[in-house]
């Protein structure tokens, strides 16, 4: 008796869609992931222009003075509540990574816990934006 006929399979059904290597594919995990690192590298470059800024006192009062002056208008106050919204995921996705990093239980329920740390964010931004960009507007037009 002979072996059977071997079939060979098509190109479709011996190729992942997704490729290899690739560990995240765009669930919960890649995102905590990117976000927690695009907002530690905003928060880096924020503290540095801050250190910056103020040590400019120390080189001329006017100068330091003419900086700080020109952070006063709109387009900075949001960026103030971007910088908040940047610290706020940042904090509650690092709280999430201990938990993480030291319960098993925790390891179990990451994708319950990204979502938790969304909410959180959602709630942190909802009590603090309204209020924040409440005093940028009302004094776009006063001189303080």
């Amino acid at each position: 008796m002979s072996a059977p006929a071997r079939v060979t399979p098509s190109i479709s059904e011996t190729t992942s869609k997704v490729p290899r290597g690739t560990l995240y594919r765009g669930n919960e995990g890649m995102w905590s992931w990117v976000l927690h690192r695009v907002t530690g590298i905003a928060i880096f470059f924020f503290l540095l222009v801050h250190i910056l800024d103020t040590a400019l006192i120390r080189v001329s009062p006017e100068a330091y003075d003419a900086v700080i002056g020109t952070y006063k208008n709109p387009i900075m106050g949001l960026g103030e509540v971007a910088l908040v919204g940047a610290i706020a995921y940042h904090a509650y996705n690092g709280l999430r990574i201990i938990l993480v990093d030291f319960w098993g239980w925790a390891t179990r329920h990451q994708r319950q816990l990204w979502w938790g740390v969304l909410g959180l964010w959602v709630v942190t931004m909802l009590g603090f934006t309204p209020r924040h960009l409440i005093n940028v507007f009302s004094s776009m037009g006063v001189g303080h």
